[in-house]
């Protein structure tokens, strides 16, 4: 009986030994909509990020249907909701590492000013035995013995405070250490925060998105289906265009107002729309309309920011609720050529889409200004290039749609 109580005990033992001192290993998660995030540890969170990562990238050219695109935006958002997670964790790491320095800092600060008042005092005294001369050391000691002794006690003294400036100097480079490390925390933190604000910014996005995905289809997929097949007509148009104009790569600059872009630029011009086989070189002329539009505001957007936002497209098409900018109202006119006419007067930037019926083709381009010599539109043509008037190669007419975000 004893041998079996031994044996359980035993057992125990080394089941708790295993608990308390062998390292935790990782859980097996899968990219799950439903897990619990409060019991994922720090690096079961960074596996999952990864794997949700690979299984939107595998979504994203899977996109074919309703549900599937659904599914996709579900799993960008969840994966959205584990960055903001990590960055949070990051964030309350650091902070508590702030503190810590703080500490530390305050510590070293009391402990290098009571060293500091140490070391004066010492100085002070060593400079007084320094005005005695051999001589008087001598006379002093009442014999041998004593004058050997005094010689050690002034020799041990100035080896002590020998000591004690070696240890003020050391204990000033770990306060300065500690300051500089403190401060480069600070800078990390700021950082983290201005991301944090990014990711919520995106999360508030992509939920918009869904939202507007289910109001736009009805959640039919007949609704999306003919939805699908008006984006990539609307593509071919975009291409049609691009390819009877002709040309490649180029830059034209900022233009005269400092916020033109043209769908041509090298940095962006071979990035492929969302869920399509087209580049922004031949098909980015609506998002390259919106980059400048989104510019003119100040804000820091650019063909390629937008394109890398796929809950904006549907088959590599703009759906209509992302002709925006952050912060800004939408508002689409038709092709009233007063009420245009009347906006860029006062300054205001509008986007036109045109048709190109000799080429099948469509085009977006920016008005942005009048001229009154000439009686007609400035315009930013993102193909094209900056400065140019509408009646250099276009006609009212033309014009199908007229966006004004403001």
């Amino acid at each position: 009986m004893k041998r079996i109580f031994l044996f359980i005990f035993l057992a125990i033992a080394i089941i708790c030994f295993s608990l308390f001192f062998y390292p935790k290993r990782s859980l097996a998660v899968n990219c799950d909509l439903n897990i619990n995030l409060s019991q994922l540890s720090e690096a079961d969170l960074q596996i999952l990020i990864n794997q949700c990562q690979q299984k939107v990238s595998d979504l994203r050219s899977q996109i074919n249907s309703l549900s599937s695109q659904i599914q996709y935006m579900d799993t960008q958002i969840y994966l959205t909701t584990l960055k903001i997670k990590e960055t949070e964790e990051k964030i309350n790491k650091t902070e508590k590492e702030i503190e810590l320095l703080g500490k530390r800092i305050e510590g070293l600060d009391e402990s290098l000013n009571y060293l500091s008042k140490l070391l004066l005092t010492k100085i002070v005294r060593g400079y007084k035995s320094r005005q005695l001369t051999l001589l008087g050391l001598v006379l002093d000691s009442g014999n041998l013995a004593d004058l050997v002794s005094r010689v050690k006690y002034l020799k041990a003294t100035q080896e002590n405070n020998q000591k004690l400036l070696i240890q003020v100097q050391q204990t000033k480079l770990n306060f300065e250490e500690q300051k500089k490390l403190r401060e480069e925390k600070m800078i990390e933190l700021d950082n983290l925060k201005i991301i944090l604000d990014r990711q919520k910014g995106n999360l508030e996005s992509q939920q918009i998105a869904k939202r507007n995905l289910l109001a736009a289809t009805q959640s039919d997929e007949r609704i999306y289906q003919n939805l699908l097949e008006k984006a990539r007509r609307e593509l071919a148009g975009f291409s049609a265009f691009a390819q009877a104009a002709g040309g490649g790569f180029t830059n034209f600059g900022s233009g005269s107002n400092g916020w033109y872009y043209t769908q041509r630029d090298p940095q962006w011009g071979n990035i492929f729309l969302p869920g399509s086989s087209y580049s922004l070189l031949l098909a980015g002329c609506a998002v390259t309309s919106v980059a400048m539009v989104c510019r003119s505001y100040g804000q820091n957007i650019t063909p390629a920011t937008i394109a890398g936002d796929s809950s904006r497209f549907i088959g590599g098409d703009l759906w209509n609720w992302a002709f925006s900018c952050n912060g800004k109202t939408t508002e689409w006119i038709g092709n009233s050529y007063d009420r245009v006419k009347e906006i860029v007067k006062e300054n205001k930037p509008v986007i036109l889409r045109l048709v190109a019926p000799s080429v099948s083709g469509l085009h977006f381009i920016v008005a942005y200004g009048w001229d009154d010599e000439r009686n007609d539109f400035k315009i930013h043509d993102p193909y094209y290039g900056p400065d140019k008037l509408l009646s250099e190669r276009y006609s009212w007419g033309q014009v199908t749609t007229a966006i004004f975000i403001h």
